[in-house]
């Protein structure tokens, strides 16, 4: 790495800090403020700002556990234990949007009196402090994959502060209680569609599924037209991290090709197609192989 990119990423780093400090101190703010007013809509908004701030703890953590050591005991390094956080924090963000609901149902009943100036004016702060947090971000958000989760993350509570705002005003100016549950029910889905990738996604890397953006038979098929390659077999890619790929594939080699150049160009051709960087290859001549079928 580059001084230049060096000191990017502690950039984007000293933004990802300010942005969680600025976010968490706020959601407490919302947290109280909902429950001044009586308002289920802003307790909702400060469970989905929660998550903006689970986001981007996840990414600075895992920045951290990516710079420990790897050990005899743990071959891979702390890689998974992103994977595993971030599997919790779906969970967790779940089961917020099940008690935002299951209060949303019993408010249609019987809404209690709420606030409308008091949630009116948290949310339109909130609102503020959403685009502030997504300007911090946005020169950082398209060039680290963390972040611009995290970006995408503040935008969708940003549309949550809208609908604090507007069932603020609603309340206010017509006294329709039913905005109140109506708004928290729309958060809670917000909530529920920004966390579902993530629990796919840390369970399909738990899996060791192939990573959805790849293609096994596309990458045997680049493989295999390698020169000096007569058939691909036993293949494997997963992720071990978000962003970190490892693949494994046992090589039929096709007549006495020099190993050392076949493993350079395989692994070249993988790297440079597909960003496969850790990979694991096993050459094996083809009389040993000749009856044997191509299979993953």
């Amino acid at each position: 790495m580059s001084h230049a990119d060096d000191h990017d990423h502690n950039h984007d780093h000293y933004r990802l800090k300010l942005a969680l400090a600025l976010t968490g101190g706020y959601s407490l703010v919302e947290f109280v403020g909902g429950w001044l007013t009586n308002s289920l809509a802003l307790l909702s908004d400060a469970g989905h700002m929660l998550s903006d701030v689970s986001a981007m703890a996840l990414s600075l953590f895992a920045a951290y556990i990516a710079t420990l050591p790897v050990t005899s005991q743990k071959t891979f390094g702390y890689y998974r234990a992103e994977i595993l956080a971030a599997f919790l924090n779906g969970l967790t963000l779940w089961l917020v949007a099940g008690i935002i609901f299951r209060e949303a149902y019993y408010r249609f009943f019987t809404p209690p009196e709420v606030q409308g100036q008091g949630v009116l004016i948290v949310g339109s702060i909130g609102l503020i402090v959403n685009l502030l947090t997504a300007w911090m971000l946005h020169d950082a958000h398209g060039a680290n994959l963390n972040v611009r989760g995290v970006f995408l993350h503040v935008l969708s509570d940003a549309l949550g502060s809208v609908g604090a705002i507007v069932a603020g005003g609603l309340i206010l100016w017509t006294g329709w209680l039913w905005v109140d549950p109506m708004t928290s029910l729309l958060i809670g889905g917000l909530i529920l569609f920004s966390s579902f990738g993530l629990v796919r996604e840390s369970v399909d890397i738990l899996m060791q599924a192939t990573p959805r953006h790849l293609n096994l038979a596309q990458i045997q098929h680049t493989m295999e037209s390698v020169p000096g390659v007569a058939r691909v077999h036993d293949l494997h890619v997963w992720t071990l991290t978000s962003g970190l790929f490892t693949l494994t594939a046992h090589i039929v080699v096709n007549g006495s090709s020099d190993h050392h150049a076949l493993l350079d160009a395989i692994e070249q051709t993988i790297q440079d197609r597909y960003g496969i960087n850790h990979t694991t290859l096993q050459l094996e001549p083809s009389d040993r192989q000749d009856n044997e079928p191509s299979h993953f």
